[in-house]
């Protein structure tokens, strides 16, 4: 991971919140042969007796479940909003220009759970993505039994219990407020990802510069 100080959050529930706000994992780990394997997967972030975890669901006998039975050590990355920086935009512009992003990973151990397991992740999760709606179609217990059972024999619910949490929230901590300023002005000007960015730059500016 890029690894400067001026781009780590120090604030532990700031990057808790962004996981939370970024459920859609990018999961990897490596097999017994030491072949990189990996799947996207949508995951809960809970606390528990002082402990993270993430909770999900993902194929049976697909490449990465083979390889994380094995070898259960696996990387989840948290992605956001990412955007570039062009150098034309600082105070100096003849320099190189970069890219502005906020990342997570946490490491941590997979287990896979039984049955009950994985009832209780997909009653959560289709309830929760369906805004707590028990009167949509596609709630888990709204779904034809026939049909649920069938989908759930090709599934295993998995935890990850986290072990280290790393961040880099890349927003130009490092240039001087002229430029800062300016990159949050273009970057508003773009809107989407670059008013994202722009707002999670200005979030920072009082504590970067004092004002």
């Amino acid at each position: 991971m890029y690894d400067l100080p001026e781009f780590k959050e120090q604030e532990k529930e700031t990057v808790l919140e962004f996981m939370r706000k970024h459920p859609f994992i990018f999961l990897t780990g490596v097999d017994e042969n030491n072949e990189p394997v990996a799947t996207q997967v949508p995951v809960f972030l809970d606390e528990k007796e002082g402990k993270l975890f993430l909770t999900g669901h993902i194929m049976r006998n697909t490449d990465h479940h083979k390889a994380f039975q094995k070898n259960s050590n696996v990387l989840a990355v948290f992605n956001g909003p990412h955007v570039y920086v062009s150098a034309t935009w600082y105070d100096d512009p003849h320099q190189a220009s970069t890219w502005n992003y906020m990342s997570v990973h946490a490491k941590g151990t997979i287990r896979f759970g039984d049955y009950d397991d994985l009832v209780a992740i997909l009653k959560r999760l289709t309830l929760f993505y369906e805004n707590n709606d028990t009167a949509s179609t596609t709630i888990f217990d709204n779904l034809p039994s026939a049909y649920r059972e069938r989908l759930m024999k090709a599934i295993i619910a998995f935890r990850v219990e986290i072990i280290s949490i790393d961040n880099v929230f890349k927003l130009s901590q490092n240039r001087n407020e002229k430029s800062y300023l300016n990159i949050i002005e273009k970057l508003r000007e773009q809107g989407g990802d670059g008013e994202f960015i722009a707002g999670e730059m200005k979030k920072r500016q009082q504590q970067l510069f004092g004002k």
